[in-house]
């Protein structure tokens, strides 16, 4: 066993760009080295339409784990593996000393010291870490809409929505995940879906702990601590407690369903049930019983 162990060191140590790692890369690491990856297409037209700058050659394991020696085809792999090792005792925090049970806790507190001067949204309570980012966060809030979409007219409040928006009309998804290879329109877009194989959580409701992947899913749980429903259907007036619920529901009376397959034409009222309906053209089946290995299509089965 020393002997494997001492191999892989050695192996590691060839690796100019593996050698300099510290055994235990952080949540917050994890995502800088992915933004740093993809900055390129944010900025680039060009760049974006180059997917071989983001899949790595796998016919050659050359990543190397070196707190237990598993081997990875790309260094994005590696990192993400490295999280399994990250989360092993209490985070304290090097600024003030306040101690986390959880890494991803003591992660998004440490944005607290990261700058001097917080930029705080007046009417959410939002914080940035610079004006640019609040002004543009500000439009939000607003009924201002000045991007316009020349293809379908839809409008936006902040250009780079505009330019997301852009890609639904190209096809361009520039964002590869390269732990399963699926793309994405978007560097948030990947950045949620890396969650999936990260198992990170790092949106926890202070009122009974349960944490989300996603910031929005966090704000639609509060509700139900709150009782707050501020959505009113103008149809037959029932409430709800987020824009999105109320959204789905007036499909029932206008009988919209513009989410429609590609290869049967079958059109659906929620993107999610578009999604469940794709499986059976595709017999993905991504949900597996931990037990027994039985995978099924719909979450809800495994239950």
């Amino acid at each position: 066993m020393e002997e494997n162990i001492s191999e892989n060191q050695n192996a590691t140590s060839k690796i100019p760009h593996l050698s300099r790692m510290k055994p235990l890369v952080q949540t917050e690491q994890f995502y800088t080295q992915l933004d740093e990856k993809h900055q390129d297409y944010e900025t680039s037209a060009e760049a974006s339409t180059n997917k071989s700058n983001l899949v790595k050659n796998t016919t050659e394991k050359t990543h190397i784990c070196n707190v237990c020696g598993l081997v990875y085809y790309s260094e994005l792999s590696l990192l993400n593996h490295f999280l399994v090792h990250s989360n092993e005792q209490n985070s304290v925090c090097k600024e003030c000393g306040r101690t986390f049970k959880e890494k991803r806790n003591l992660v998004r507190h440490l944005r607290v010291h990261k700058s001097e001067k917080l930029f705080i949204c007046d009417i959410c309570r939002k914080t940035f870490i610079d004006a640019a980012s609040l002004k543009s966060h500000c439009q939000t809030h607003s009924n201002e809409k000045p991007y316009a979409c020349d293809i379908c007219s839809k409008t936006f409040s902040r250009r780079g929505d505009l330019r997301r928006h852009l890609r639904i009309h190209t096809k361009k998804k520039p964002y590869a995940c390269e732990v399963c290879n699926k793309d994405f329109t978007s560097l948030t877009y990947l950045k949620i879906h890396f969650r999936n194989h990260t198992k990170e959580k790092p949106y926890v409701c202070e009122v009974c702990s349960e944490a989300f992947s996603v910031s929005h899913n966090l704000k639609r749980h509060l509700r139900l601590h709150t009782k707050e429903k501020h959505y009113v259907c103008e149809v037959c007036s029932k409430a709800f407690s987020d824009g999105w619920n109320l959204k789905m529901h007036l499909r029932i009376h206008t009988k919209e369903k513009p989410y429609v397959c590609d290869v049967c034409s079958k059109a659906f009222s929620d993107g999610s049930n578009l999604k469940m309906h794709l499986r059976i053209h595709t017999k993905e089946k991504p949900y597996v019983c931990e037990m027994c290995s039985k995978a099924f299509r719909d979450g809800s089965n495994l239950k």
